[in-house]
C-alpha cells in the first residue's frame, strides 16, 4: 500500500465539526474560527534523516527545510505564516550543538517569515533525528485557493525550474509566499499547489480535485541546470525532462488559470518579479488523462511524481525528499 492508498483509507471517516472549511486532501487544512475577515490555515509535515537529509547534511539547513516546507504549503493557498510548534524526536547520545544548530537554521528562516515558534516538544526516537512542524497561518476570505477548480481552456504556469533538487535545492528553497499572494491579489486564479512530489505527480493532483485532464507542451517544460549537467554528464538515472517531471522537492508554484489571461499574467509577472521565472506549460483539456506534446505528436504521460512506501525506492535517491 502506497502513501495515497493509505492517506484515502485512514480519512474515509474522519470526524469534523462546524469549523472545518477544508479537510484532508489540500495543502493545509482551512477552518473558520470566527474571525471576520479571514480564514484559518493549518498545516504539519515532517523530515526524518535518511529520507529527507543525511547524516551529513548540514544542521542549520536541516532546521530550515523542516519550517520551509510548511511555509511553502501556506505559500500553496496564498496564505501568510503565523506561529510553529516543532516536535523534534532525537536518538540516544545526540550532540546538543547538533540541535541547537538545527534551531537556529529554523529560527532564522522563521524570523525572516515573521513566524512565531512558540514551543513544542521533545522526545526520544531511536537511531535516527525526526523533526515535525505544525503551523498555523491566515488567508483572507475570498482569497482562499485550493488545488480543486481548474477548467478545460485553462493555462497551466510553474515558477521557477524543475529537477535535480538534489543537488541542493531542496534545502536551500524559498517557500513562494509573497508570489502566491501576489497572485491571488491581481488574477483570478483556478488552482494552486506546490510542487513538492515532482509535476508529473502533483499535476495529477490538481487535475483529479478538479475532474479534468492536461496537454503539456514537452519544449515549454523548464528543466533544471542541475539536472541538465547531470543527465550530461551521465551522473542522472534518468533524462533531464523526465527529472523535471519526477524528482520532486522543487516547491515551486503550479496553478492555472484562464488561457485568455496567460500574456497578460506572463507580462505583469516580469515587472513584478523579474528574478524568477514563470513559464506556461500547457492546457487543461477535457478527460482525465495528461499527455505530452512534442514534435512528435501527443503521447500519454505514464511517469509518477515520489509517492512514500512504494517498493525498491529510495527517497533521498529520488529527488531527497
Amino acid at each position: 500500500m502506497n502513501e495515497f492508498e493509505l492517506i484515502a483509507r485512514l480519512t474515509r471517516a474522519l470526524p469534523g465539526n462546524e469549523t472545518v472549511v477544508v479537510g484532508s486532501g489540500d495543502d493545509c487544512a482551512v477552518l473558520d474560527v470566527g474571525a471576520q475577515d479571514r480564514l484559518l490555515l493549518f498545516k504539519t509535515d515532517a523530515v526524518v534523516e535518511g529520507i529527507h537529509f543525511t547524516k551529513a547534511t548540514p544542521p542549520r539547513k536541516i532546521g530550515r527545510k523542516a519550517l520551509a516546507r510548511c511555509l511553502s504549503d501556506v505559500a500553496a493557498m496564498a496564505g501568510t505564516p503565523t506561529a510553529a510548534l516543532v516536535t523534534l524526536g532525537l536518538p540516544p547520545g545526540f550532540e546538543v550543538s547538533f540541535v541547537e544548530a538545527i534551531y537556529a537554521g529554523l529560527n532564522e528562516l522563521a524570523a525572516q517569515q515573521g513566524v512565531a515558534v512558540v514551543g513544542g516538544e521533545t522526545t526520544t526516537n531511536p537511531e535516527r533525528v525526526l523533526i515535525s512542524v505544525s503551523l498555523i497561518g491566515f488567508v483572507p476570505r475570498g482569497r482562499l485557493l485550493r488545488r480543486s477548480g481548474a477548467k478545460p481552456g485553462d493555462a497551466i504556469f510553474v515558477t521557477g525550474e524543475l529537477g535535480g533538487s538534489l543537488a541542493g535545492k531542496h534545502l536551500d528553497f524559498e517557500p513562494r509566499l509573497v508570489e502566491a499572494r501576489w497572485l491571488a491579489e491581481h488574477f483570478p486564479i483556478h488552482t494552486l499547489m506546490d510542487v513538492s512530489d515532482g509535476l508529473a505527480g502533483d499535476l495529477r493532483h490538481i487535475l483529479n480535485a478538479s475532474g479534468v485532464g492536461a496537454e503539456l507542451l514537452k519544449r515549454a517544460v523548464p528543466i533544471s541546470r542541475a539536472a541538465q549537467l547531470a543527465a550530461k554528464a551521465g551522473d542522472a538515472a534518468k533524462p533531464a525532462f523526465a527529472a523535471a517531471l519526477t524528482d520532486g522537492e522543487d516547491f515551486e508554484l503550479l496553478f492555472t488559470t484562464a488561457g485568455r489571461l496567460a500574456i497578460p499574467l506572463l507580462d505583469a509577472w516580469r515587472k513584478q518579479f523579474p528574478k524568477l521565472r514563470l513559464s506556461c506549460i500547457g492546457k487543461i483539456v477535457p478527460g482525465k488523462q495528461i499527455t505530452i506534446r512534442d514534435q512528435r505528436g501527443a503521447y500519454p504521460l505514464n511517469a509518477r511524481g515520489y509517492v512514500h512506501f512504494t517498493p525498491a525506492k529510495s527517497h533521498l535517491a529520488d529527488g531527497g525528499r
